[in-house]
């Protein structure tokens, strides 16, 4: 079922004309076998639907956002001012704009909604299915224009194409690669996962306040995600560094640990590199030159994206300072080459 669909004029509408709704699934079975009685997907619509003769929407495009994130990323002002005005890629006037809160996040179900670490374990698949059924079951959603992911949200796009591939008629995954998350990406998000599991004060999930070791640790986020030219001028010098470091480590205290523990390591069951193969439609990969999750040199967009039939790579040097892996929030910088992917879609048969 589908309920609290908020009306236009609410004002925690986060962009004009948007509305929002949640939408709940009874007794979800995770991948793990874990059930849980409800899980409610939240959500925010932009556009209005276009539909053809026999009644089927045309022109949805689904948006979904990265692990620290919620629907709401997708109108920070380096996405909202250059993605759904008249031209710009998104144009609310041609396309309906379907952006969800990954379980465990934003307005979704989340282990700090009560359970805490007696949550189901979940993984991107488990996320990828619930968008499925939030297009299927509770918007009437058949069939996508598009789906467009950032990190979390680009990895799950590669997922949702390989396993929904008559769904779409393309998709575009910003600042992931389709390979399991392994290396030096693997090995910073374990040093996370340790400071909160493997603190004493975590408590196994039942803790008062975040584990110290966590909120010294948090900063390494902001660290690995954001870019060194950027880094440098927000701290150029040994006591600017420190303070921001220690700004980033305040905001941990913000957070809640069981949530972000549950968020980073929710990719361990991401692998879409095996079945490349079954992706039909036109997929666009954009990546960045500095950023330090996906590593250019690592060559691995080069290496696999032969296998993706109609698959095209574009790796995007941006200008300093840079966000890095950040730059994702940056629609001005990839969202030419996505209204140009966009507008050469073919049609749904």
């Amino acid at each position: 079922m589908m309920v609290g669909m908020l009306s236009t004029a609410d004002a925690a509408s986060p962009f004009p004309g948007a509305q929002e709704g949640r939408f709940v699934m009874h007794d979800f079975r995770f991948r793990s076998g874990e059930v849980l009685p409800e899980l409610t997907i939240g959500y925010t619509l932009l556009g209005t639907p276009q539909r053809d003769a026999q009644g089927r929407i045309t022109n949805a495009v689904l948006l979904l956002h990265g692990t620290t994130g919620s629907a709401q990323n997708w109108f920070l002002p380096g996405m909202a001012k250059h993605l759904y005005g008249p031209g710009q890629p998104l144009d609310v006037q041609r396309y309906f704009l379907i952006i969800p809160d990954g379980i465990g996040l934003g307005r979704s179900t989340k282990p700090s909604d009560g359970l805490k670490a007696h949550f189901p374990r979940y993984g991107y698949h488990d996320m990828v299915t619930a968008n499925a059924r939030l297009l299927q079951e509770g918007l009437h959603v058949d069939h996508l224009r598009a789906i467009i992911g950032t990190s979390m949200g680009g990895m799950q796009t590669w997922l949702f194409a390989e396993r929904y591939p008559d769904f779409m008629d393309g998709a575009i995954a910003i600042a992931s690669q389709p390979t399991a998350v392994s290396g030096r990406n693997m090995m910073w998000r374990q040093v996370l996962i340790e400071s909160i599991r493997g603190s004493a004060d975590w408590k196994g999930g039942e803790y008062t306040a975040p584990p110290e070791s966590f909120v010294h640790v948090w900063p390494l986020f902001g660290i690995m995600t954001d870019g060194a030219t950027h880094l440098q001028t927000l701290a150029p010098t040994r006591a600017q560094a420190i303070e921001h470091y220690r700004t980033l480590s305040a905001n941990a205290r913000q957070l809640d640990a069981n949530d972000i523990l549950y968020r980073f390591e929710a990719s361990a069951d991401y692998d879409p590199q095996p079945d490349l193969e079954k992706i039909k439609v036109p997929f666009l990969a954009i990546n960045f030159q500095d950023d330090l999750l996906n590593p250019v040199e690592l060559g691995v967009l080069e290496q696999e994206m032969p296998r993706v039939k109609q698959g095209r790579a574009l790796v995007l040097a941006p200008q300093k300072p840079s966000l890095g892996h950040q730059n994702l929030g940056q629609a001005a910088l990839w969202g030419p080459a996505a209204a140009d992917f966009l507008e050469k879609l073919p049609a749904r048969p």
